[in-house]
């Protein structure tokens, strides 16, 4: 069974991206462990943006700790793209415990990008945080019925 932690900067605030976050966790469950981990964003303005993405990094990093023998992956639309078979393959085939990490809006501090291990792309196109969270989570669901011969996936 796939091991699968998600850590995002920040909460889903639109109540629509929220329930289907919901739904997805929901569905992912019989499939696989998944966990869901939020932290809170620092409140930036022009002045202090590098500092924000420090304090937010800070906050991954702690967590990161937790997961030190974990495929750390970040999302990045200049990351690797897969269609559906080949990314539910490429979990299939990390069996080890994966993190995906979900920078704010600012991205992530040098720090955590030093903790990559990988970086997937949803799409070359750019997606605000919480809906790239929902399509992430879609994938993952769909990356689990392949590999589990459900049909969902046609």
């Amino acid at each position: 069974m796939l091991n699968i932690t998600i850590i995002a900067v920040g909460k889903i605030k639109e109540k629509s991206l929220n329930a289907l976050q919901n739904d997805y966790l929901k569905r992912i469950k019989p499939f696989a462990k998944i966990e869901l981990v939020e932290i809170q964003t620092v409140a930036f303005g022009q002045s202090n943006q590098i500092k924000a993405k420090d304090e937010e990094g800070k906050k991954m990093l702690s967590i990161l700790r937790k997961y030190s023998n974990s495929i750390i992956i970040l999302l990045d639309e200049r990351g690797s793209e897969f269609n559906s078979l080949e990314f539910a393959k490429f979990l299939e085939k990390n069996n080890q415990h994966i993190v995906f990490l979900i920078g704010g809006a600012l991205g992530l501090s040098p720090a955590v990008l030093q903790k990559i291990d990988f970086k997937l792309s949803l799409s070359q196109m750019t997606f605000p945080h919480e809906m790239a969270r929902v399509l992430l989570l879609e994938q993952i669901y769909r990356a689990v019925t392949i590999v589990n011969g459900k049909q969902y996936h046609y």
